[in-house]
């Protein structure tokens, strides 16, 4: 699943929330990751982790449910591009569960002459990924005001 929307949208609030029903209605145990792409990107450069960083990517690719909060945030590089699609490809080609938010929609608005109006997921990860995630992934768009400026 991935959820898109603006700032403020619910949408890491939302996806923790079905971790939660996930964990309540599961196993006993179930193991489950949550980190930002920031971090992730993090603990996947070198000496980024004490796992070494083929070890802590192959403990985020196997990992039963992964939620991968931020998709697309970070700058785009050539690194964080293999880097994400490595992640993306392993999990979609064994059929492993992931949550994903992003501030940027699956796909960019038009203007009157069908130019895109902005950033969207393909310009910022890369056709590769998007193709992947757009095959087994429900994408949720979340609408609304930023929620942290409106709480009273």
């Amino acid at each position: 699943m991935l959820l898109t929307g603006t700032t403020g949208t619910g949408k890491t609030h939302e996806a923790y929330g079905a971790l939660r029903r996930i964990a309540a209605a599961g196993p006993c145990s179930y193991e489950v990751i949550s980190i930002t792409t920031a971090d992730m990107y993090g603990r996947l450069r070198p000496k980024g982790s004490d796992r070494g960083t083929e070890e802590e990517l192959r403990r985020l690719c196997h990992v039963p449910l992964l939620l991968l909060d931020d998709l697309g945030s970070a700058k785009a590089s050539e690194w964080t591009e293999e880097m994400t699609y490595r992640l993306i490809n392993e999990r979609y080609n064994a059929c492993r569960p992931s949550l994903y938010t992003s501030n940027l929609p699956a796909r960019a608005p038009l203007d009157e002459h069908g130019h895109a109006t902005g950033p969207d997921l393909t310009s910022a990860l890369g056709g590769r990924i998007t193709s992947r995630l757009s095959e087994d992934t429900r994408i949720i768009a979340m609408t609304g005001a930023d929620r942290r400026r409106t709480a009273g």
